[in-house]
Order: C-alpha cells, then sequence, then structure tokens
C-alpha cells in the first residue's frame, strides 16, 4: 500500500511539473496557444467628410495570439498594406513595437469607425520589454500601416474607418 501511494504522489508530482512548465511556456509564448494561424483579410475604406481618401488591405488579427504577434513576424508592408487588430469591446489600449523591423503610424478607431488618435512609431531596436514605448489611445479597432502613410495619404484624427468584410 505504501508503495502504491509512493507511486501516485510521484505521478502527482510530474502532472504539477508538467502544468507548471507549459503554464510558464505559454505565458512567455503566448502565440503557441490554439487560434494563431493564417489571417482573415479585408479591406478598409478611410474616408474624411465623406470623400474616399484611401483603401487599405489588411490582415485581421481577432484573437489575443493575432494581436500579441501582430505585425513582429512580417519584413514589410507594401504601400496600401496594413494590419486591423479587432477588440472585443471598445476601450483603452497601449500597443508597442515589439520585435518589428520597420516602423508604423498606428491608428486607434473607435466602434462608430471614427479615428480617434495617430501616432507614428518609430522603431526602437534597443528596447527591453518593459522599455518599450507605449501607443495609447482608445477604441475598438486599431489599424497599423506603413510609417508616414496618414501623412501621404492625409487621413487625420476625425476621419471614418469602413471595414468590409468584418
Amino acid at each position: 500500500m505504501a508503495a502504491l501511494r509512493y507511486s501516485l504522489g510521484s505521478v502527482a508530482l510530474a502532472v504539477f511539473v508538467v502544468a507548471s512548465v507549459t503554464a510558464l511556456f505559454v505565458a512567455f509564448n503566448p502565440t503557441a496557444l490554439p487560434g494563431g494561424g493564417e489571417y482573415d483579410r479585408t479591406t478598409v475604406t478611410i474616408a474624411s467628410e465623406g470623400e474616399v481618401v484611401t483603401e487599405v488591405e489588411v490582415r485581421v488579427a481577432d484573437t489575443y495570439e493575432k494581436r500579441y504577434t501582430g505585425l513582429s513576424d512580417t519584413e514589410s508592408l507594401g504601400p496600401n498594406e496594413g494590419m486591423l487588430f479587432v477588440h472585443d469591446d471598445e476601450s483603452q489600449y497601449a500597443y508597442v513595437m515589439r520585435d518589428m523591423d520597420f516602423p508604423l503610424d498606428i491608428l486607434f478607431v473607435a466602434e462608430n469607425g471614427t479615428v480617434t488618435r495617430i501616432h507614428h512609431a518609430e522603431l526602437e531596436p534597443n528596447a527591453s520589454e518593459g522599455g518599450l514605448t507605449r501607443y495609447r489611445g482608445v477604441g475598438k479597432y486599431v489599424l497599423e500601416v506603413p510609417y508616414g502613410y496618414t501623412n501621404e495619404t492625409g487621413v487625420e484624427e476625425g476621419d471614418t474607418v469602413r471595414i468590409g468584410d468584418y
């Protein structure tokens, strides 16, 4: 009987160790969770006073894993290309330039489609995770496009965003 208790105790300890290691791995690598995978794509149209200013072809990051990874696995964007981050609720969010190879314009977009904030985010090649600049804004959506895109196209805070199939 003592041997059986010893064996059960060893199994319980092994299960606890494996679960703990797995939890730590996922905590530091959230993209390892299911739900990563391929991105849906759609078109985002930005208008000012009812007139279309530009259209952007975007990948949609609509899960925690996809939002966490963002564009950090991307070498570059084309001129009218970007990523649309979709949150469950409109709220205050902060975005960082984690493991990025190129700078971005970051647009926060309210649930009603209004651009609430635009940031021009530079690269931070030597910043540690805790030292990254946090680009903050309120929105349900966040649109990332090539750096300077909003200046080149004339997109401004207050403009309206329409999201294609999403």
